[in-house]
């Protein structure tokens, strides 16, 4: 099943706002979703750049959100365990939480990906993408994405 993913701060394919970004505040953008999948015990977040010189970098990895939530805060705080329950992981900048976009050079692409879960997931805080990516194997039940740019 298709997830409707849109931010109040940007929309699909446009500029992503500096204040979201690490030449701004560097804090997480809002984030919303219409209806999950019946079924739906979790939620999974990723935020990557397949754009950057070295291969795909991520930005940031969420997971075990509620089933019920249907929006993200902007300026998630960078701890690993959230209010919600939900539990953040660690990014390519070795860091938990969110990292905002900041290209070396040129216009990179960010993908924020929802995934909607038939489990909750048995991962510690701090997983990375990869991990993520195994235990989500098989219990994808529906997913979202929304593409932001930006470029300095």
């Amino acid at each position: 099943m298709e997830i409707k993913l849109t931010s109040k701060a940007f929309k699909e394919g446009a500029t992503i706002p500096k204040q979201y970004t690490c030449d701004g505040k560097d804090v997480s953008p809002p984030l919303e979703w219409d209806k999950t999948p019946d079924g739906t015990k979790s939620l999974a977040l990723i935020c990557d750049d397949p754009d950057a010189p070295m291969g795909t970098w991520v930005h940031w990895v969420v997971y075990n959100l509620p089933a019920h939530a249907k929006k993200l805060a902007a300026a998630i705080p960078p701890k690993d365990k959230l209010p919600n329950s939900a539990v953040q992981g660690t990014n390519d900048f070795h860091k938990i939480g969110y990292g905002g976009p900041c290209p070396p050079r040129g216009t990179h692409r960010y993908f924020f990906k929802l995934y909607a879960l038939d489990t909750a997931l048995d991962l510690k805080p701090g997983a990375t993408k990869t991990q993520l990516e195994i235990a989500m194997e098989g219990h994808v039940v529906g997913r979202g994405q929304l593409i932001g740019r930006y470029s300095r």
